[in-house]
């Protein structure tokens, strides 16, 4: 399960060559976790929001970061399936096929 939590090495360029964008980026993101949800709980809101956003990318990094928490396949296209009706079909295929691409990668 490694390979499938690992960032693209785009962002990791883009990292070392703005560190301070990505310090604060970091800071963003610890200010999310202070609170009462689990880190699990979280993750999904997270998948929610990148999957209404449209935001491919993003999509693909919460499916990594979510199948290192332990979160299953099945958890996580019924955040799929609970997000159809707002996003309506060819959006909701569109993020499905998303998540496929790092599902299929960790099956590897």
């Amino acid at each position: 399960m490694e390979s499938v939590s690992a960032p693209p090495k785009m962002y990791e360029t883009f990292n070392k060559r703005y560190p301070k964008l990505k310090q604060a980026y970091e800071l963003i993101a610890q200010a999310g976790k202070d609170g009462p949800l689990d880190e699990r709980t979280a993750r999904l809101i997270k998948l929610g929001i990148v999957l209404g956003a449209m935001r491919e990318g993003a999509v693909h990094a919460n499916v990594r970061k979510a199948l290192t928490l332990g979160i299953s396949k099945e958890e996580i296209e019924q955040v799929v399936c609970l997000a159809a009706r707002t996003l309506g079909l060819p959006s909701t295929v569109a993020v499905y096929s998303w998540i496929q691409d790092v599902l299929k990668k960790g099956q590897k």
